[in-house]
Formats: structure tokens, sequence, C-alpha cells
């Protein structure tokens, strides 16, 4: 620009080319304590000014992470910015855990560190960085925003930008699954029970078709009890 040299990016970059920052740092350190992401701009090598970036935190991201946190779930942070900044957002939402200034790449290798450790994990992304680890976790919850291929690896879709849908989605395939064994379990006890008695002639036709028509009654039943689920 007219002949100079203007630079912008953040703290790592000016120190890499060996400019002075030590001046700059207490401003820095206040700002991003505060939350924000500071951006260095400099002409010929000389930094003249700062510019501040933060993200607006999503509608009900705080109570999303308390529903979380309710249901027993460890709440962990992943994020490429400062660590200074990411403690400051993790602050305001109640996450204890975080793993700041995390490359895309580096975001699979904390998905795969997690599971060896045995843990069940779950991912939540919406970005082209959040695809691998979105694909890698053992349940890949995308956010309908999102771009495509954050979409095509996740194994949930959450059709509106709401966070808390991440609790109901968990809730409600807990839910499902507990009434899936629970219908198992009545139709193998039906079976085990009554065709034995069936096969050796001591149960009527007539009252074998009845206990037949009422296990399914049964199990479409107590299938139908997820609608008075309360998700939130």
């Amino acid at each position: 620009m007219n002949g100079k040299r203007v630079l912008v990016g953040n703290r790592k970059l000016f120190i890499s080319m060996g400019l002075e920052l030590s001046w700059l740092e207490e401003t820095i350190r206040r700002l991003e304590q505060e939350g924000k992401t500071v951006l260095i701009v400099s002409v010929d090598e000389r930094p003249t000014a700062l510019i501040c970036v933060e993200d607006v935190l999503k509608e009900h991201a705080a109570e999303a992470v308390g529903q979380l946190r309710s249901m027993y779930l460890e709440v962990v942070m992943l994020t490429g910015d400062n660590e200074r900044v990411a403690r400051a957002v993790a602050k305001r939402l109640g996450i204890e855990h975080v793993v700041a200034e995390v490359l895309p790449s580096e975001k699979l290798d904390i998905v795969k560190r997690l599971q060896g450790e045995g843990k069940v994990v779950a991912m939540v992304g919406d970005g082209v960085n959040d695809a691998p680890a979105l694909a890698q976790a053992d349940l890949g919850i995308a956010i309908g925003s999102g771009t495509d291929v954050a979409l095509e690896a996740g194994g949930i879709v959450l059709m509106k930008d709401d966070l808390r849908n991440v609790a109901a989605a968990i809730k409600l395939s807990k839910s499902t699954m507990r009434k899936i064994k629970q219908n198992l379990f009545w139709a193998f006890a039906y079976n085990t029970t009554l065709i034995p008695v069936a096969a050796m002639g001591y149960l009527n036709p007539i009252l074998a078709g009845i206990a037949m028509a009422l296990s399914s009654v049964s199990v479409v039943t107590n299938s139908l009890t997820l609608k008075r689920l309360r998700l939130r």
C-alpha cells in the first residue's frame, strides 16, 4: 500500500518475524481476557494498530452446556483460538475443559486420544475443519446451518441452529434404545414361554392368536410412550 509493506496477523506471526511486541503485551492480554481475538497490524515491520474480533455466542449456548452437564456428560471445547480467549469464552459458557490453539488435524487426533482412553465421544461441529473429527467420533452431530462437508460427516444433523437440540437428540436416542430393548425383552419372553406350550398342543389356537395380537399391541403401546418424553 503506497509502497509500504502492511501485515495483519496474530502474535505468533510477528514473534516468528522477530518483531518486538513487549510494549503491547499488557493491552493484548487484557483484550484476550475479555474473550476477544487480537490481530496486529504492522506497517513496514512496525506494529501500528490492533484489530479485535469477537465471536458472538450462539443463543442458548450456555443453557445447552448446562443441559449436557446435568446429564453427567463431560463437555470439552476444542478451538483454534488463543488460550486466554478460549478460557474467557469457556467461563461464560460454564465449560471447564478447554483445548485451545488446535489445528484442524489436531481435532481428529484429540478425538482418537479420548477414544483410546475408553471414552465414548460425541463431536459437535459445523465447519469444514470439523468434518474429520465428526466422522471419527462415535457420534457426530452437525449443525444444520453448517457446511455441506460437515453435514455429510455427521451421524445426526440438527435442522435448527439451536444447540439445546444436542442434549435433546442424545436424550431421545437413549430413550429410543431403552424402548427397543424393552420391546425385545417382552417379545423374547413371549416366544420363549408360549411357543413351546403351543407346540405341545396345550394352547388353544384362538387364545394363541389373541396372545400374539396382545403382544404386538403391547410393543406398539410401549413405543408410543416416547411421545410423552420431555426433551427440554
